[in-house]
């Protein structure tokens, strides 16, 4: 594990836990291709609208996963826009589309004006495939994007 500010050792390898909409192709694709450092270790995908353990740690911290991917790593939650600027730090160098959210992302305000722009793409694509919203926080009347 590595401090995300100096690459410098904070624990031996360990998993990390990536929760999003798998049904969403574009943050299917991103997090398919997203590659961490080996040193960093294992990191794990986790399919938001399937029940889970992670997903019950999200809800009762009460971040709606509609609005953010999660990156759980060292017992943190990382989410939305502190989530892509965590991967970018730990990610691999290898390969152009790392090297490209390296770049994009490392820099924490550019991942918090970039992520909701982002964001709002996922909305309109979502819209227009007519899914449904996953709605962890169980929100009356915000089933639908």
């Amino acid at each position: 594990m590595t401090d995300l500010k100096n690459d410098t050792p904070l624990l031996d390898a360990a998993q990390l836990l990536l929760v999003y909409d798998k049904e969403c192709p574009a943050c299917n694709n991103y997090c398919q291709m997203v590659r961490i450092r080996e040193s960093v270790g294992e990191l794990q995908l986790v399919d938001a609208r399937e029940a889970s353990p992670i997903m019950d740690e999200i809800t009762a911290a009460n971040l709606d996963i509609d609005e953010g991917m999660v990156l759980k790593m060292n017992d943190q939650l990382y989410y939305g826009a502190d989530a892509i600027h965590a991967l970018s730090m730990i990610s691999s160098r290898s390969g152009l589309f790392n090297r490209m959210t390296y770049w994009v992302f490392k820099s924490k305000r550019a991942s918090h004006v970039l992520y909701p722009i982002l964001k709002m793409g996922r909305l309109v694509l979502l819209k227009l495939m007519r899914k449904t919203k996953i709605n962890n926080l169980k929100v009356t009347g915000n089933d639908r994007f």
